[in-house]
């Protein structure tokens, strides 16, 4: 018999209705009392090892070896930290008429998040463009991302929602920078041992991604957040979201053939430019929205599926381009001087 397999062109990403368990779980079993705190705290521990983890795994030599191409990551990284919060800013115009403000304050947030590495990468190779420049593209953007987001969050999300103070920075700075500084500090004698276990502690880290989520949303049903929200606020959600990622599609695929960004990099650009991480996205809005993360991260989380499941479909179509574009004589005498100046550099 043949064994029924998902649509390759819908990946219904199965860590998708991991979280939606969780959160029907929250909903039916909500953490109360001293469950509650148990809960917290170990939602708390939880971020701090996460974000050790991302600083032991990050190579510093592989992020130094992909500055060359400079161009290529400043432009993602002002797709994700700029044109991104631009749209997040421009979508307040739609409060209260479509989107209610606590899902605003959720959508800039995801706007203000840095982008994926894994989906990044997949897709890019995928699409046979510029895989080192994407696991590159992906690595800064997490790296700047630590330091980024919440100083964006501040800036423009200002008293709203998680209530911003000095307090919550210094949550910020002890919960993940400083156990990222550490995982980059101990890499020398911790990277190897999380390399030969990178499968068990993938699962360690959804695991724990899992429990800030059954934590935000535990707290969001005690105080009753979800009666502020109805299924026609959600369904202009997901409209907005559908226009906010189709406009980054295009901005990233177009902007960096204005660039002069050849085909394989302008995939890369196109695939780390547009997307937004959820795996850096939940546990930061954990520290900066505290009992408001459930509302916060519904719209992260929506944008993730909505994602995979486009990116899935261009990622395909552009793995049937032409191996090369046509050039100009021109630009092919360009291109052709430049080979040969790294053959030169690399004999």
């Amino acid at each position: 018999m043949k064994r029924l397999t998902w649509p390759t062109w819908m990946p219904i990403d199965p860590y998708i209705l991991a979280l939606i368990g969780t959160v029907g779980l929250a909903a039916l079993l909500p953490a109360r009392g001293a469950a509650a705190d148990v809960a917290s705290g170990a939602s708390t521990a939880a971020v701090a090892f996460l974000f050790f983890l991302y600083g032991a795994r990050l190579s510093t030599r592989e992020a130094m070896d992909g500055v060359r191409h400079w161009r290529l990551h400043v432009t993602v990284l002002a797709c994700t930290f700029v044109a991104f919060p631009l749209l997040g800013l421009a979508a307040r115009g739609l409060v209260p008429v479509l989107l209610p403000q606590n899902l605003y304050e959720g959508l800039l947030f995801l706007t203000l998040v840095p982008s994926t590495i894994q989906s990044s990468i997949a897709f890019t190779s995928m699409a046979r463009g510029n895989v080192p420049a994407a696991i590159c593209a992906g690595s800064f953007s997490s790296l700047a991302g630590i330091v980024l987001t919440p100083l964006l969050a501040a800036a423009l999300l200002g008293n709203s929602g998680g209530g911003f103070s000095a307090d919550s920075l210094v949550k910020i700075v002890l919960q993940l920078l400083v156990p990222f500084l550490a995982g980059q500090l101990l890499r020398r004698w911790v990277g190897g041992f999380i390399a030969r276990h990178k499968k068990i502690l993938g699962y360690v880290d959804r695991g724990s991604i899992l429990l800030v989520v059954y934590t935000a949303f535990s707290e969001g049903m005690v105080q009753g957040i979800w009666h502020q929200v109805s299924a026609v606020r959600l369904a202009g959600l997901l409209a907005v979201e559908a226009v906010l990622l189709a406009v980054m599609l295009a901005a990233t695929w177009y902007g960096a053939k204005a660039l002069g960004f050849d085909r394989a990099d302008r995939i890369a650009v196109q695939f780390a430019g547009s997307k937004k991480s959820l795996a850096s996205g939940l546990p930061m809005a954990s520290v900066l929205f505290g009992a408001h993360a459930s509302l916060a991260v519904l719209p992260l989380m929506l944008f993730h599926q909505m994602q995979l499941m486009v990116c899935a479909v261009i990622a395909k179509r552009r793995a049937k381009d032409p191996e090369e574009p046509l050039l100009t004589p021109a630009a092919s005498a360009a291109e052709t001087r430049t080979e040969a100046g790294t053959a030169t550099r690399s004999g």
